[in-house]
């Protein structure tokens, strides 16, 4: 009994022991566990905020910062206890140059950074990653350029479709369209393009393959370097071919407006030939403070992105807070990029940027809601899978999507060449 009594004497106070060490260990586990828990996580936009491009950088912002507000607002990133999400922004500047070294100090200074997003034209996001790529930070960007994603780097991310596949999609609905309005397919065209890499993509898929397949023939190329500093000579070349249809790339609102208003001043815009571009920079909201809503009515651009059906909420919101009159490809992309980076997160668990990288190449999220077409999913390249394009065209001073059908906000027109 006795032996019994203190057996038993031991066997509690043992117990008590254990089970206070036990305790005492779980405490000291979770407070580990909640030391690790990052309050916050900190992720990149690197945008031009000085210079010509300054507008897109900014509305990239606006896209980011609504974002993370709605993501944090709904408990920001679950698998890191509710860490919010926090943005760090970086002025890329107007020059390749400005936008590596703006790149290097970015990873310089923030090393705590688990993604980033950007940088807007192509020939940015070519020199920014090269710096990225080094520091192993994973990038998500919607810049067009095949470059981008043909270089074999494992930390970049493409959302939007390449612009060789953009052209690829877009130009045969365009002719269908032409078609079906006017009763036949243009013949001749007209190429205008400024050299950035985006437009040079997009030139190389159309000289190589798709104007000789759509029965196109090119009467007049002509190039420029950004700014444009007049638009007379290259207007000149087109009146005295007059082609079926002008295809006008520019990606700068300055050079948009000096080569609308030439062309108005020509006598060659409102329809008389049917204009065509291959980047938002015609259908923003600053096109506006110089041209007329006649000048620029029935002009159609095809682009990786738009606000369209399903985003009237992100678009009202938008109106709301920024005053912006509609939402374009920068807005809505970049505001997908936070929720696309929160997916990640939550899928990694950890905010660690190899991680989050090795969760973008994994990631199978199902049908895109803030990108036309295709998976949250990207291929081998860090190509998003199924990417599509989206036409917009100016109607009554507004730009509204027109294709796909099911995106569409308005069905489409071919503007009359007289």
């Amino acid at each position: 009994m006795g032996q019994d009594n203190s057996s038993g004497k031991i066997s509690k106070t043992s117990l008590t022991r254990r089970t206070v060490l036990s305790g005492a260990a779980a405490m000291g586990l979770s407070t580990v566990a909640r030391a690790q828990a990052p309050a916050e996580v900190k992720v990149g936009l690197i945008v031009p905020l000085s210079g010509i491009y300054t507008r897109p950088g900014q509305v990239m912002k606006m896209g980011a910062e609504m974002g993370i507000e709605h993501i944090n607002a709904q408990g920001g990133i679950k698998s890191l206890g509710g860490a919010k999400m926090k943005l760090v922004v970086i002025d890329c500047g107007d020059t390749t140059e400005k936008a590596k070294n703006a790149a290097q100090r970015m990873v310089a200074q923030e090393t705590d950074l688990v993604a980033a997003t950007g940088s807007y034209l192509s020939s940015f996001t070519l020199a920014v990653t090269e710096v990225t790529e080094r520091a192993q930070l994973p990038v998500l960007t919607l810049s067009y350029s095949d470059l981008l994603t043909d270089r074999g780097f494992k930390f970049i991310f493409q959302t939007a479709a390449p612009a060789s596949v953009q052209s690829q999609l877009g130009l045969p609905e365009l002719m269908k369209l032409a078609e079906k309005a006017s009763g036949k397919r243009p013949k001749t065209v007209a190429m205008l393009m400024d050299n950035t890499a985006t437009s040079v993509a997009t030139a190389k898929a159309l000289k190589e393959k798709l104007l000789a397949q759509e029965g196109l023939q090119l009467v007049v190329e002509e190039v420029w370097t950004p700014p444009l500093a007049d638009a007379t000579p290259l207007i000149q070349k087109v009146r005295s071919a007059r082609p079926d249809l002008l295809l006008f790339m520019p990606n700068a609102v300055s050079d948009a407006k000096l080569g609308l208003e030439k062309i108005n001043e020509f006598g060659l815009g409102q329809g008389k030939i049917p204009t065509v571009s291959f980047s938002i920079t015609i259908a923003e909201p600053d096109m506006l403070q110089s041209v007329t809503p006649e000048v620029v009515q029935g002009i159609m651009t095809i682009v990786a992105n738009w606000g369209c059906k399903g985003h009237e909420d992100i678009i009202a919101e938008l109106k709301t807070k920024y005053k912006e009159p509609w939402a374009t490809q920068n807005v809505i992309s970049t505001y997908g990029d936070m929720w696309l980076m929160k997916e990640a997160l939550e899928k990694a668990g950890k905010a660690d940027r190899l991680a989050v990288a090795e969760a973008f190449r994994t990631m199978d999220g199902g049908p895109a809601k803030y990108y036309p077409g295709g998976q949250l999913k990207f291929d081998e390249k860090g190509r998003r899978v199924g990417a599509g394009v989206v036409i917009v065209q100016w109607q009554n001073g507004v730009p509204v999507t027109v294709y796909p059908s099911d995106l569409a906000q308005a069905s489409p027109f071919w503007p009359k060449k007289s």
